[in-house]
């Protein structure tokens, strides 16, 4: 019903499951994985109405018991999602439904557990800030303030024409210029994101 992958390994498909509803991989040297993914295999699609919660667990370096932490959901309309789990290895557990029933097996094992639940008490949850992975928005928002700074930058050594010294060695550019750039950058980005990459 799921997979999960980490970059640079092969692909699980062997969750256990721990309950009717709850399963669970085991993440073996957890310690090196920095993003993990899960996703619906696409052969058993959510009963009507459900999805999953899917769930962190490293063992607490004093207790040695699971700490437990939301990432964030699975859906049929949403059937994978990426989560970075580096930052999430010093963080506190929070509520969850997995209690005893998995444990790690050894402390250099982590756990990755899907938990099917009702849609609506997904959309109530709320996962661990630091487990989203930057997504398009947080990218156009670095963009937006990087123009600003060069644009706002470069405005601050303008001069007017009746105020240039001349000097050989420099090379002026108009700062309407760099404006028809900034706007056209802008123009494009909102367009499309990735036109960058061709």
């Amino acid at each position: 019903m799921f997979g999960c992958l980490v970059a640079g390994r092969l692909v699980q498909t062997d969750a256990v499951q721990v309950a009717s509803d709850k399963f669970v991989f085991n993440l073996p040297d957890y310690e090196h994985v920095n993003h993990v993914v899960v996703f619906m295999l696409g052969t058993v699609p959510f009963p009507a109405g459900m999805g999953g919660a899917v769930y962190f667990s490293f063992p607490d370096p004093v207790s040695g018991g699971p700490v437990w932490q939301l990432l964030g959901f699975i859906t049929n309309d949403k059937p994978s999602a990426i989560f970075k789990i580096s930052g999430l290895k010093a963080g506190e557990g929070g509520a969850h439904p997995f209690g005893m029933m998995a444990s790690s097996p050894s402390p250099s094992v982590a756990q990755v557990g899907v938990s099917v639940e009702v849609l609506e008490q997904l959309s109530q949850q709320v996962p661990v800030s630091s487990a989203a992975v930057s997504t398009v928005d947080s990218f156009l928002q670095f963009t937006q303030k990087m123009l600003d700074s060069l644009y706002n930058y470069a405005s601050s050594f303008a001069v007017t024409q009746a105020q240039m010294t001349p000097n050989p060695s420099e090379t002026f550019i108009p700062s309407s210029c760099i404006l028809k750039w900034y706007e056209n950058f802008q123009r494009r980005m909102a367009q499309n994101p990735n036109f960058w990459k061709n």
